[in-house]
């Protein structure tokens, strides 16, 4: 994706509406874009949360897993921002996620974020 691509999809994001076009372009330029097959996890419930996770495109299911089940809590689709807490905050996954169908995701570290605010 082009960053100005990145770009637009970020200035779509709530989070982001106080953002300058500067702040918004290193946002993008540190992100890492990944694809993901239908049925891919992105992260497991209890993991480590360095980062969120933004929905470029597809669907990403949110579930947490009780006795080898997956209980399904949500989904999220374009647009919507994962684990935002992750930026500000040392914390664990509070649930799992996967990719429901075919999905894009634009990954925001903590680091490059907080380096971004300063």
């Amino acid at each position: 994706m082009a960053l100005d691509d990145d770009i637009r999809v970020l200035s779509a994001v709530r989070l982001f509406e106080g953002f300058t076009q500067e702040q918004l372009r290193l946002l993008a330029f540190g992100a890492e874009n990944t694809r993901l097959i239908a049925n891919h996890k992105l992260y497991r419930e209890d993991d480590e949360a360095d980062s969120a996770y933004i929905v470029v495109s597809g669907r990403i299911v949110l579930y947490r897993e009780q006795g080898g089940e997956r209980i399904p809590i949500g989904t999220a689709g374009p647009g919507t921002i994962l684990s935002e807490l992750a930026l500000i905050a040392d914390t664990n996954r509070l649930t799992s996620a996967s990719a429901e169908i075919d999905s894009e995701v634009m990954r925001l570290s903590r680091k490059m974020f907080r380096r971004i605010l300063e």
